[in-house]
């Protein structure tokens, strides 16, 4: 079976090349033939010139993209390469930071030899982020699950069948959030846990701020769920506190407006015919092994 790796890359070249290196030196059964694409997102880092001496990885391409994109959008610029131009059976986007931890590849190919055709999703168990950034995630699961009704406990990681694959390059909101878009056209998953690594080299680059972005891009693919279930809350609120109103017991309506207003310009994002074109923002493509 032939598999192909999509990893979005901006400057973290370093990382990248110790995650080859790491998938490499996996034991992976003779009937995986293992390739690499890298959706290099306008990095303004060299990459370095490192001898590509891989004996288990088939091939490793990068594609050099005209402009700075997003990771999601780097991530669904590969995914319609791939459908588009590569043969395959399986697709497991993973981030190039050690993040995604690359011996847990080898639990995806496991689970594919006895199915037909699921998806697989490593559900995260544990993290290792600082207790600060684990309790933040936490709201944000909460969050999502409370305005969407889906309990979204997956990432971009997850091994996915030429079937799912089409599904997803022909739905808007792959363009805008990865996970919410798969939890949108998929129900049937295999889960296996999965255990957040370490980053290879520097802090993550998951502030606070951007795992709010990401909350609220993932509610922005149910879109109509949230907006009903926020006039719902909006209605229920104003009945409680209406014999006590005050600039205090008005914070939570105006946070849930400013939360309203950012889902609506983030849906706006949806753009199936951008994403179509995604390709033609490919400025070359390397094949570097």
């Amino acid at each position: 079976m032939k598999v192909k790796i999509v990893i979005p890359i901006y400057n973290d070249w370093h990382s990248a090349f110790k995650l080859f290196d790491e998938i490499d030196n996996l034991k992976i059964d003779e009937n995986f033939e293992i390739s690499i694409i890298v959706v290099n997102d306008a990095s303004n880092h060299d990459r370095p010139n490192a001898e590509m001496n891989f004996d288990n990885i088939q091939s490793i391409k990068v594609l050099n993209m005209k402009k700075n994109q997003g990771h999601a959008r780097c991530i669904a610029t590969g995914l319609k390469y791939i459908f588009d131009k590569e043969e395959f059976d399986y697709v497991i986007p993973m981030d190039g930071d050690g993040e995604d931890r690359p011996e847990e590849i080898k639990d995806f190919l496991n689970q594919i030899k006895n199915t037909n055709g699921i998806t697989v999703v490593g559900e995260r168990i544990k993290r290792s982020e600082s207790l600060l950034f684990k309790v933040c995630y936490q709201m944000h699961k909460l969050i999502t699950f409370t305005f969407t009704g889906k309990l979204i406990k997956f990432g971009n990681f997850t091994c996915l069948p030429k079937t799912v694959v089409e599904k997803m390059v022909n739905e808007k909101a792959t363009w805008n959030s990865f996970s919410g878009s798969l939890s949108k056209i998929e129900k049937n998953f295999i889960k296996i846990p999965s255990v957040r690594g370490v980053r290879y080299f520097g802090p993550s680059k998951m502030s606070f701020t951007s795992l709010i972005k990401h909350s609220l891009s993932i509610i922005s693919v149910f879109k109509k769920t949230f907006l009903i279930r926020s006039a719902l809350f909006i209605i229920i609120y104003i009945l409680l506190i209406k014999s006590n109103a005050s600039i205090i017991t008005s914070v939570p309506l105006i946070l849930l407006l400013i939360a309203v207003y950012t889902v609506s310009n983030l849906a706006l994002r949806e753009n199936i015919e951008e994403f179509k074109r995604s390709l033609s923002q490919i400025k070359d493509i390397e094949q570097i092994k």
